[in-house]
Protein backbone atom coordinates (compact mmCIF):
# COMPACT_ATOMS: atom_id res chain seq x y z
CA UNK A 1 0.00 0.00 0.00
CA UNK A 2 2.84 2.45 0.99
CA UNK A 3 3.98 2.21 -3.03
CA UNK A 4 0.69 2.42 -4.22
CA UNK A 5 -0.19 6.06 -2.14
CA UNK A 6 3.25 6.91 -2.80
CA UNK A 7 2.79 7.17 -6.40
CA UNK A 8 -0.71 7.94 -6.52
CA UNK A 9 0.20 11.24 -4.07
CA UNK A 10 3.07 12.00 -6.79
CA UNK A 11 0.77 11.31 -10.18
CA UNK A 12 -2.07 14.07 -7.97
CA UNK A 13 1.15 16.15 -7.76
CA UNK A 14 2.20 16.15 -11.03
CA UNK A 15 -1.39 16.79 -11.92
CA UNK A 16 -1.63 19.81 -10.10
CA UNK A 17 2.16 21.26 -11.37
CA UNK A 18 0.30 20.67 -15.09
CA UNK A 19 -2.70 22.54 -14.79
CA UNK A 20 -0.46 25.62 -13.48
CA UNK A 21 1.96 25.39 -15.69
CA UNK A 22 -0.79 25.27 -18.32
CA UNK A 23 -2.63 28.00 -17.50
CA UNK A 24 0.44 30.15 -17.01
CA UNK A 25 2.44 28.51 -20.09
CA UNK A 26 2.28 32.37 -22.04
CA UNK A 27 4.35 35.39 -21.94
CA UNK A 28 1.87 37.83 -21.10
CA UNK A 29 0.98 35.67 -18.13
CA UNK A 30 4.39 35.17 -16.91
CA UNK A 31 4.88 39.66 -17.20
CA UNK A 32 1.92 39.79 -15.30
CA UNK A 33 2.75 37.24 -12.62
CA UNK A 34 6.34 39.51 -12.29
CA UNK A 35 4.68 42.78 -12.05
CA UNK A 36 1.61 41.65 -9.33
CA UNK A 37 4.77 40.28 -7.53
CA UNK A 38 6.90 43.32 -7.61
CA UNK A 39 4.19 46.07 -7.57
CA UNK A 40 1.35 43.83 -5.72
CA UNK A 41 -2.23 44.69 -6.75
CA UNK A 42 -2.52 46.23 -10.00
CA UNK A 43 -5.44 47.31 -11.99
CA UNK A 44 -6.00 45.86 -15.49
CA UNK A 45 -4.96 49.79 -16.85
CA UNK A 46 -1.97 49.80 -14.94
CA UNK A 47 -0.68 46.36 -16.07
CA UNK A 48 -1.33 47.36 -19.58
CA UNK A 49 0.61 50.39 -19.32
CA UNK A 50 3.62 47.95 -17.95
CA UNK A 51 3.05 45.25 -20.47
CA UNK A 52 1.66 47.01 -23.56
CA UNK A 53 -0.79 44.80 -23.77
CA UNK A 54 -4.60 45.23 -25.25
CA UNK A 55 -6.64 45.60 -22.45
CA UNK A 56 -9.21 43.21 -24.13
CA UNK A 57 -6.24 41.05 -24.51
CA UNK A 58 -5.05 41.40 -21.13
CA UNK A 59 -8.51 41.23 -19.25
CA UNK A 60 -8.99 37.69 -21.41
CA UNK A 61 -5.76 36.57 -19.49
CA UNK A 62 -6.50 38.06 -16.29
CA UNK A 63 -9.91 36.20 -15.92
CA UNK A 64 -8.94 32.93 -17.04
CA UNK A 65 -6.04 33.34 -14.21
CA UNK A 66 -8.36 33.98 -11.71
CA UNK A 67 -11.04 31.36 -13.02
CA UNK A 68 -8.47 28.90 -12.13
CA UNK A 69 -6.99 30.34 -9.20
CA UNK A 70 -4.22 31.55 -9.38
CA UNK A 71 -5.34 35.87 -9.02
CA UNK A 72 -7.51 37.49 -6.22
CA UNK A 73 -9.53 40.57 -7.55
CA UNK A 74 -11.39 43.41 -5.49
CA UNK A 75 -13.21 46.23 -6.76
CA UNK A 76 -11.97 49.18 -5.66
CA UNK A 77 -14.42 52.51 -7.24
CA UNK A 78 -14.88 51.31 -10.47
CA UNK A 79 -12.13 49.43 -11.38
CA UNK A 80 -10.74 45.82 -10.31
CA UNK A 81 -7.52 45.35 -8.66
CA UNK A 82 -5.88 42.29 -9.23
CA UNK A 83 -2.74 40.56 -7.08
CA UNK A 84 -1.41 36.60 -6.66
CA UNK A 85 -3.64 34.55 -4.33
CA UNK A 86 -1.07 31.41 -5.59
CA UNK A 87 1.86 33.61 -4.00
CA UNK A 88 4.61 30.53 -4.81
CA UNK A 89 3.76 30.99 -8.66
CA UNK A 90 7.04 33.56 -8.04
CA UNK A 91 9.21 30.26 -7.49
CA UNK A 92 8.06 28.97 -11.24
CA UNK A 93 9.57 32.59 -12.29
CA UNK A 94 12.83 32.08 -10.36
CA UNK A 95 13.23 28.83 -11.97
CA UNK A 96 12.64 29.95 -15.46
CA UNK A 97 15.34 33.03 -14.58
CA UNK A 98 17.96 30.43 -13.38
CA UNK A 99 17.25 28.01 -16.34
CA UNK A 100 20.30 27.74 -18.26
CA UNK A 101 18.30 25.49 -21.25
CA UNK A 102 19.45 25.94 -25.13
CA UNK A 103 16.57 27.42 -26.58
Amino acid sequence: CSYICDVNLKLKKLEQSAFILKTIAHPTRLMVIALLHRYGEMSVTEIGEKTFCEQSLLSHHLSNMKLKGLLSSKRVGTSVRYGLKEKNLIAILECIEKCKCNF
